[in-house]
């Protein structure tokens, strides 16, 4: 591992210290401006330092700006230079509640992250493994540390009559894993997907989920000053009034604003904003019932996790933001706090011993008796008892929130604290350890075998569908093609309509809005959703004030995945694509499903059955259009036929027939695949004489097909062109056509 970093961190490490110093000197009495600044950019500097070296060593990052705060607090930064470290860190309060805001909105967006990492589905999917895990694992080390906190002597209390509530501190203190350590160290070694790795991870949520549960009550207890059941009683029965409520009503209304926010707002990083607003919103409901506001922020990022649309785009800014400035001030500052001089005196020493001894074998004797009862293996239910172990950011967290409150002494502070870094550093190498043994079952590996596959795929990565329609046959057909995909998975899908008043209204009085609508909930009755798919699909129209064109240009960068477009072909040249198409296909960059409608889908667009032919040559693009007829035909319940189409070109490129017959085995194995994972049987052919347009339309004959798939790129240009295979297709074929491009 290469150190050359070292030297120069040092020395800005060095030069950053005397600087904040002499800023804090010339700072004055009252509160500095220089000194706050100076003393983000140390914790933000050194954090980030140990935080690398961390991660080299296997370490997790997070315990970087921690371990900065330690070192910069009295434990080795007062030791030394006491005068410098009261300079850079000075105890007036209105210099310290510069630092502390910093800190508590730290919190918050930490929490926010957390619940968006939160995944439900995961913990349906294991069941009663993570729920046996959690519980156990909560329970014994809890009772553990509440126990403790009874016997601990007065001197140790904040108060004597606060012993309940320093009690309840130290059981959920004990008990609760770090999400976040547990899923760095699972990733990493690759078992996020394995079964021991979901169970690992499914029990650090519900753990997390119960122990902020468990701190907004205790929080609810320690404001009344003492333990009155009526209290408890509106808290607890509030908590779970709000829960419910957000879960549910809650859960629809977020996803509704984002996406409402996202289409009508014009200035830069709207939904950003809106989801700030609405952790301060959850975090001043939970602190009005008495809670904690760390139990609104962590909800707000459940429910901004499960929105349908942007949740990648809005992960990835806030943990940015979270990861470069809140995290190291944050932990930075619960470091300063600690003072680790305490154990030079043996009975705290001691004390110390104890508290992590308790906390490390009550979680792993409850983990390992949960993962039996659970119905696993005993080395599996080993590495389970080992990965739950870490305690890390969390810990630190209620920590934190518990010294504010008063509930904690500065000593069992940073006990607590000493217990989080030793618990965290001994976790991974335990963890790597243990999952190396653990063999990969037969079952389990055809399950990750089929997971990677579907990684790769295209439809299960579209979040949103736009829909350019008109009421021509082509329209009606694209309308009901897009909400047959959008009800495989309950995606929600916008229509802009075309030409309104210029093509005749279609005689069902359906406008593509409504087709659309009825389409996909076709789709629902014909497959089984996802667990975490909505009950029904959201079909908005977009109401036009400009033309239909300029619509989908405003539409284009709101976060759609694929745009499907049938519009009016009447009075076009033969092999040509309408004017409005080419228009509108150069208005959006991302991938496209232009439709094209012949034979009976002209007669009867919306009630003519469906048979597929995909016409494939074992290219990504290909591979793609195999999905969207796959997709399809799962939705509609429709036969399948999958046409890879060589020819003598592929041949002389590959310079021998045996070479073009594997390159045909291998795309049409791969298309096998994905078919079996739509529930689709399908027929499989191979043609590589002849002209592709000529082999196409035959074999489309021949099986009786009334519908190709296939896939296309865009060729450059002002007017929409996929090249010469698909313009005679389009010119010659009498069955209805759908190009996928990229």
């Amino acid at each position: 591992m290469r150190t050359t970093w070292l030297a120069p961190a040092v020395t800005g490490v060095a030069a950053l210290f005397a600087a904040g110093t002499a800023l804090a000197a010339a700072g004055g009495g009252g509160p500095s401006e220089a000194v706050f600044v100076a003393q983000l950019v140390v914790l933000i500097l050194l954090g980030r330092l140990l935080g690398e070296g961390m991660q080299r060593v296997g370490q997790p990052a997070v315990m970087g700006p921690l371990i900065a705060g330690i070192l910069l607090g009295p434990s080795v930064f007062g030791a030394l230079w006491p005068d410098g470290q009261h300079a850079l860190f000075p105890a007036d309060p209105g210099q310290k509640s510069m630092l502390d805001a910093v800190s508590q909105l730290g919190v918050l967006l930490l929490l926010l992250l957390a619940g968006m990492e939160t995944d439900l589905s995961l913990i349906r999917k294991v069941g009663r493994a993570a729920f046996s895990v959690s519980i156990t694992g909560i329970v014994v080390p809890f009772a553990c540390g509440f126990a403790l906190g009874q016997f601990l002597p007065d001197a140790m209390l904040p108060s004597a009559d606060q012993r309940l509530v320093t009690s309840l501190f130290l059981g959920t203190a004990l008990s609760i894993s770090s999400v976040k350590i547990v899923a760095m160290v699972v990733r990493e070694m690759g078992f996020v997907r394995r079964n021991v790795g979901q169970v690992i991870l499914a029990s650090a949520i519900i753990d997390d989920t119960i122990g902020w549960l468990i701190i907004a009550i205790t929080f609810s207890i320690a404001s009344q000053q003492s333990f009155d059941w009526s209290s408890l009683a509106k808290s607890a029965g509030g908590t779970l009034v709000f829960l419910a409520v957000s879960l549910t009503v809650g859960r629809r209304m977020v996803a509704t604003l984002i996406r409402w926010t996202n289409d009508h707002f014009v200035s830069d990083a709207p939904v950003l904003s809106l989801v700030v607003v609405l952790m301060g919103l959850m975090a001043l409901i939970t602190h009005a019932i008495g809670v904690h506001t760390v139990l609104g922020a962590f909800v707000t990022g459940i429910l901004v996790g499960t929105s349908p649309i942007l949740t990648r785009r809005i992960d990835e800014p806030f943990r940015n933001v979270t990861t470069a400035l809140f995290m190291p001030v944050f932990f930075g500052a619960a470091g300063l706090s600690a003072d680790l001089t305490i154990l030079t005196q043996l009975p705290l020493l001691l004390l110390t011993v104890g508290l992590v001894l308790i906390a490390s074998v009550g979680k792993f004797v409850g983990a390992f008796t949960g993962g039996w009862i659970g119905g696993m293996k005993g080395r599996e239910a080993l590495a389970l008892a080992a990965g739950m172990n870490a305690r890390g950011s969390t810990e630190v967290i209620v920590a934190s929130i518990g010294l504010a409150m008063g509930a904690l002494t500065q000593d069992l502070f940073t006990m607590i604290v000493t217990m989080a870094i030793l618990t965290t550093l001994v976790m991974p190498p335990t963890l790597r350890a243990a999952l190396r043994r653990l063999p990969l079952g037969r079952d389990e590996k055809a399950r990750l075998e089929r997971e990677a596959f579907e990684a790769k795929g295209f439809v299960p990565r579209i979040e949103r569908i736009l829909v350019a329609a008109d009421e021509s046959p082509p329209g009606r057909l694209g309308a009901r093609l897009a909400g047959m995909l959008a009800g495989l998975r309950g995606l929600p899908v916008t229509v802009v309509e075309f030409g309104k008043g210029a093509v005749p209204a279609s005689p069902d009085g359906m406008g593509s809005q409504e087709v659309v609508a009825d389409a996909a909930h076709r789709a629902q009755e014909q497959v089984a959703k996802p667990d975490d798919a909505p009950e029904t699909v959201e079909v908005l129209a977009r109401d036009q004030a400009a033309p239909a064109e300029e619509t989908i240009a405003e539409e284009a960068g709101k976060g759609y995945d694929l745009l499907m477009i049938g519009l009016d072909e009447s009075g076009t040249r033969p092999g040509n694509f309408p004017d409005a198409v080419s228009r509108t296909a150069g208005r959006f960059d991302g991938a496209l499903a232009v439709v094209a409608a012949r034979g009976d889908h002209r007669e009867a667009p919306l009630e003519a059955r469906l048979n597929i032919l995909a016409a494939v040559t074992g290219t990504e693009l290909s591979r793609r259009s195999a999905e969207v007829a796959l997709a399809l035909g799962r939705a509609a319940n429709a036969p399948v036929t999958i046409l890879y189409v060589g020819t003598t070109l592929v041949r002389t490129v590959n310079n021998s027939h045996a070479a073009a017959r594997r390159d045909e085995e291998t795309a049409l194995a791969e298309l096998a695949g994905i078919a079996a994972r739509y529930g689709r049987s399908v027929r499989t052919l191979a043609r590589t004489d002849g002209a592709a347009e000529e082999t196409i339309l035959r074999e489309t004959r021949r099986a009786g097909c009334n519908l190709i798939i296939m896939g296309v790129s865009r060729q450059a240009g002002d007017v929409l062109s996929f090249g010469a295979v698909a313009a005679n297709l389009l010119e010659r074929s009498d069955r209805s056509l759908v190009f996928v491009a990229s």
